[in-house]
């Protein structure tokens, strides 16, 4: 039988939804920065999925999939515990921006992950998230997107170690491509991994898949990857599925080589195999001259690409996964 499970001002009893947040700071005009948090603690015993979104303020695809999965899991119907943390990063949210504006000197979260007690802003609210975490968590994801700049198609992050890699084939059929994680990277599944837990960053979404009914579908899919892993795990009743292919690699960043409008090549497609040297995007100036062309790096694929046009040289152009087998 399951045990009460309390998270900064959120309490749920077995089989019980608990709302609240974990307190960070009170600000100079009384408002509290708090980071939101659902507790889904079901009848039976069973592992503790922590899902985690907005670490970044431009990504509001977490917020979505959280507000789906309270509507669609009964904890009655549940073995374990769901923890939902739509927003991490909340001042960064309600600017709307990548990083909080609010600090200068840690902007972006998933660079400065744990964080310190006595740090920085960020690294604060970081740090209080972190020790929630690494207390009730055996295995968590963190949702990313493209943000406001690019779109991403369905890939993830990951270590290699077995435990890992079975929750991320418990994502199911429409992950199908795993590139390798930097344990060392600073983020949510850094410090999961460093304690011994499976975890994955996972992105889907972004500038271009805001429209109507688009981001409803980002957000479906990714509601349906979590379902499947509370399956995979026994959490709830029903039949997993999974890729029947997997592929593996590494990320390449390719970056504006000018500054310009950014036009990607209408004849390239998401998670599609290219050769190295393929035409990806070129970039044309204000006078419509062709200036620069971008190119796969290697054998492999794109999986994000930018949406915004407007490019200044340095920024990211392209997210290509170099494939380098099968898992």
């Amino acid at each position: 039988m399951n045990e009460i499970i309390e998270i900064g001002t959120a309490k749920a009893n077995p089989g019980t939804i608990g709302e609240g947040k974990m307190i960070v700071e009170t600000l100079a005009g009384g408002g509290d920065i708090a980071i939101p948090v659902t507790i889904m603690n079901g009848i039976n015993d069973g592992p503790c999925f922590w899902i985690n979104g907005g670490i970044h303020g431009d990504e509001p695809e977490g917020i979505l999939t959280c507000s789906l999965l309270k509507k669609s899991i009964d904890p009655k119907n549940l073995s374990g515990s769901v923890i939902l943390v739509p927003v991490i990063n909340v001042p960064a949210m309600e600017a709307a921006e990548r990083g909080n504006p609010l600090d200068t000197f840690s902007y972006d979260m998933n660079r400065i992950y744990p964080g310190r007690k006595d740090g920085y802003f960020s690294e604060r609210i970081a740090h209080i998230h972190k020790e929630w975490m690494v207390k009730f968590a055996d295995m968590e994801i963190s949702i990313h997107s493209g943000g406001s700049h690019s779109y991403l198609a369905e890939a993830m992050f990951a270590a290699t170690d077995e435990k890992t890699q079975e929750l991320s084939r418990a994502m199911g059929e429409d992950w199908r491509v795993c590139l390798y994680s930097n344990v060392t990277s600073k983020s949510p599944m850094a410090v999961m991994s460093e304690n011994g837990k499976p975890a994955l960053t996972v992105e889907l979404g972004g500038r271009s898949a805001t429209g109507p009914g688009k981001f409803l579908e980002v957000g479906n899919k990714l509601h349906k990857a979590c379902v499947n892993i509370m399956t995979h795990y026994k959490m709830i009743e029903g039949v997993p599925h999974y890729p029947s292919l997997r592929q593996k690699g590494y990320q390449q960043a390719l970056l504006a080589p000018k500054s310009g409008i950014f036009l990607s090549n209408p004849k390239i497609n998401f998670l599609t195999m290219m050769k190295k040297n393929d035409l990806i995007a070129t970039i044309i100036n204000y006078q419509g001259e062709e200036i620069s062309k971008i190119m796969a790096p290697e054998d492999g694929m794109i999986f994000g690409l930018r949406a915004l046009p407007n490019v200044t040289i340095g920024e990211w152009c392209c997210f290509f996964a170099i494939i380098e087998g099968e898992w």
